[in-house]
């Protein structure tokens, strides 16, 4: 697997494939099924819009990049900050579903401990970090598939066919479309790196459909099988589906999976997020030494460092069961950034219309509908962070 789709896969391939279907069961039911597919189209027309993007613009920081370039400082600036918010809220959910598989009861221990490592391995620059999720994608993708395997054994040749029951009408499916999407947003680690990769215009494209592709794939398989295996009713109800399904035999080979999984997926996400940082710093949006790059490794050394601290400080006081929603709802307004930067940008990027408009309504629609707290938390970050912007200029204009 080439290593820049291996930072997408490994990305997406982490809390998400083991975590949402309870909670998007628990709130479409079988229409859970629907959802799926739905989440895939939503980050197919994103990764569409932010891989051609970053074509044009290979530098780091993502959508927060192509929003400042197309439309402005101050629109570059909320992308940037919902990319920080979600995915640090996403590290701290990572790195406790991780240390509840290694060590249950001492959950926030290993989550501290995996940031600090990760955080040093990412340091050393981009190849390290395609090697380390290269590496977690294939044992991730080897054991769910024992595992999937196993439960299908354990049900005997005729598992039982659940009923069709959809909950909730259509805010249960957009809120399962939310939950789900959670488990597709690797391919902005993409994106973010698109200074730091060889031939940008034929890699990124590349990483990103592959990326897309195989984690919807494996995602369709889990899904079908945790329905005809355990019911959407025992699935909705469930802490840990997968770990269920395996049984008690393959149990250790359900939580080794969700570790390494875990690890991949946090390798991904802090490499984004440190190079997000470094943009805005770059251009004065955050402090000026957090621009600072290794002369050895080429990396931020300075941001991944405040990263860590951050990430540290969720894995202390959050909640994952909380944050994925936090997360889901920040990137895809993130999103809905990028694809109204593609819209300004035109047809130089060489995209039909109807892509970058369709992902901004999906974007939109689908982040309105995850859990109301979540959607609040988001606006008042935001807007707390914008204003606080607007004082500093101020106070800097005046001075």
């Amino acid at each position: 697997m080439p290593g820049t789709a291996a930072i997408g896969v490994a990305s997406m391939l982490g809390a998400g494939i083991f975590f949402v279907w309870a909670p998007a069961t628990s709130a479409a039911g079988s229409a859970v099924l629907i959802a799926l597919p739905l989440a895939a189209v939503l980050a197919t027309l994103n990764a569409t819009s932010t891989i051609r993007l970053a074509m044009r613009y290979p530098v780091s920081g993502g959508a927060y990049a192509y929003g400042r370039a197309e439309l402005g400082p101050v629109p570059g600036f909320i992308a940037g900050v919902l990319f920080v918010v979600g995915k640090t809220a996403s590290v701290a959910a990572i790195g406790l579903i991780a240390g509840a598989a290694l060590w249950p009861g001492g959950e926030r221990i290993v989550g501290i401990g995996l940031v600090v490592v990760l955080a040093a391995i990412n340091a050393t620059g981009v190849r390290t970090t395609a090697a380390v999720s290269a590496a977690a994608a294939g044992i991730v993708i080897v054991a769910l598939l024992a595992v999937l395997a196993s439960g299908i054994a354990s049900a005997g040749p005729s598992p039982v066919a659940p009923e069709w029951q959809p909950t909730g009408g259509p805010s249960g499916l957009l809120a399962a479309t939310a939950l789900i999407f959670f488990a597709f947003a690797g391919y902005a680690r993409i994106a973010t790196l698109g200074e730091e990769v060889r031939d940008p215009q034929r890699t990124l494209p590349r990483a990103a459909i592959l990326s897309v592709v195989l984690v919807f794939v494996l995602s369709a398989v889990t899904l079908v099988v945790l329905i005809a295996v355990l019911g959407a009713d025992r699935l909705a109800a469930s802490e840990t589906p997968l770990v269920e399904l395996a049984g008690d035999a393959w149990a250790p080979v359900a939580r080794f999976a969700v570790a390494v999984a875990c690890i991949g997926s946090m390798t991904g996400v802090l490499a984004g997020l440190s190079r997000t940082v470094l943009a805005m710093s770059r251009d004065g949006e955050l402090p000026g030494p957090l621009a600072r790059v290794s002369a050895r490794a080429g990396t931020p050394w300075i941001a991944e460092a405040l990263v860590a601290l951050v990430a540290i400080a969720g894995v202390l006081l959050l909640d994952p069961a909380r944050v994925v929603g936090v997360s889901a709802c920040a990137v895809l307004g993130y999103y809905a950034i990028a694809h109204l930067s593609a819209l300004r940008a035109g047809p130089s990027l060489g995209l039909i219309r109807v892509i970058p408009v369709a992902g901004l309504l999906g974007c939109l629609v689908v982040a309105l509908a995850a859990p109301l707290p979540a959607v609040m938390g988001v606006a008042a970050v935001v807007l707390l962070a914008v204003g606080l912007r607007a004082l500093v200029r101020r106070g800097s204009s005046v001075g």
